[in-house]
């Protein structure tokens, strides 16, 4: 595999990618709805004539809001995708099918919908709940049932010769396409997004607690008040999100083939070394995520789940070989289109440039971030973005290979 220059980062540049990972931040209004809205149905499940009270049902946030790298969606059409799961703790394989144990969840979950007075219906998908939310909130949460599994977890992965360190965390979920999903089984399907968290938390650590200390001293939270996790971001958190972004722009017209992103989280945090500026960040991430995507003797690509290696994150990319190579055309240009923006050094041009890439409307938010800092007026002048654009006729030609994509 070639090796990928990283390319000199202009202080401008580098000041922009600060104000691009502060445009796609979403409030902390929006951390602190989803956490209420999840405790809330958590607590509602727990209540004294829930159905399930006895199986002791608890809900917590997985997905991007779990790990902070939640970003707007790209049109006022789309909603925010909160992921919970809950977990029935006193319950297990031996006494229910997956078939019950999701029907034991929805009838609860509609219940709470018809007493919140939420107007929409609770929906039924492959693996979860869907709760729908009011218009206005432009978000909607999906719930996940599922049971402990750690015992099973860890022998399976040691049977293996698989890492079990986080097998402690680890759920069986239920999923209609299962064979298994209407029949008692202990063959169920696997899950362990705390142990993910887990995971892409080590990955990030000591700039974490570095970054949390750093509010601490500025006094951003009143008297003894902890700092939630959403409160923190780390230049980790910051990349993935600005390559989300990318992605998503990238793949509008395409979605069928976008990245997932879990494998761009996972790549991405795999190849993070606690670089602490998101440019460093950012170009240790493009130039080293494709080292950790492994093949098979058959020649079939893999992105092993952290916190359960024995599942494959890119196992669809067998059955549909366009959503590998979409991925690496991905990879490519988004290798291509930051390195270029990161040799310029005049504002207006390098906002121009990633607009392409971010879209207008955050470019936009960017360009107000950079004219606020600078007391400047939010438009500068054509005349000097023409200036710098004829200096730099053509962009840098990366080189690399594409893993055979």
């Amino acid at each position: 595999m070639n090796v990928h220059v990283r390319p000199s980062v202009t202080p401008e540049a580098e000041e922009t990618l600060e104000d691009l990972a502060d445009s796609l931040a979403i409030p902390e209004s929006t951390y602190e709805k989803a956490e209420r809205s999840y405790k809330s149905l958590g607590e509602f499940l727990n209540r004294p004539t829930s159905s399930i009270r006895q199986y002791d049902p608890q809900v917590h946030v997985q997905g991007s809001f779990g790990l902070g790298t939640v970003i707007p969606p790209t049109s006022d059409a789309e909603d925010y995708d909160v992921d919970a799961v809950c977990e029935f703790r006193k319950l297990d394989k031996s006494q229910t099918t997956q078939q019950n144990l999701k029907k034991l969840l929805g009838d609860e979950m509609v219940v709470y919908a018809r007493e919140h007075k939420m107007n929409k219906p609770v929906v039924e998908h492959r693996r979860c709940w869907r709760l729908e939310y009011a218009d206005g909130a432009q978000f909607h949460m999906d719930v996940t049932p599922g049971l402990l599994n750690a015992a099973e977890q860890r022998a399976l992965l040691k049977a293996h010769g698989f890492d079990d360190r986080f097998a402690d965390t680890a759920i069986a979920i239920t999923d209609i396409d299962h064979h298994a999903y209407r029949i008692v089984s202990a063959d169920w399907p696997r899950s362990n997004p705390r142990g993910y968290l887990k995971w892409f938390l080590s990955r990030m650590e000591v700039i974490f607690e570095e970054r949390k200390r750093e509010l601490i001293r500025k006094g951003v939270r009143a008297g003894t008040e902890p700092i939630p996790f959403y409160a923190v971001r780390t230049p980790l958190q910051s990349a993935v999100m600005i390559l989300k972004r990318h992605r998503d722009i990238m793949f509008v017209l395409r979605s069928d083939e976008r990245p997932i992103s879990i494998i761009l989280t996972t790549l991405a945090a795999h190849a993070y070394n606690g670089e602490a500026k998101i440019s460093e960040a950012l170009f240790a991430i493009l130039n080293g995520m494709e080292r950790f995507i492994g093949q098979t003797l058959d020649g079939n690509y893999v992105v092993a789940n952290p916190s359960d290696p024995s599942e494959n994150f890119a196992d669809k990319w067998r059955k549909h070989p366009e959503r590998a190579a979409a991925f690496f055309e991905w990879l490519e240009q988004a290798r291509h289109d930051f390195a270029y923006a990161a040799e310029l050094s005049n504002k207006q041009l390098i906002t121009e440039t990633l607009a392409k890439s971010v879209g207008r409307g955050v470019a936009d938010r960017v360009r107000k971030r950079s004219a606020a800092r600078l007391g400047a007026p939010a438009v500068l002048t054509a005349g000097l973005v023409r200036s710098e654009a004829e200096a730099r006729r053509a962009p840098p030609r990366i080189e690399g290979d594409r893993r055979n994509a």
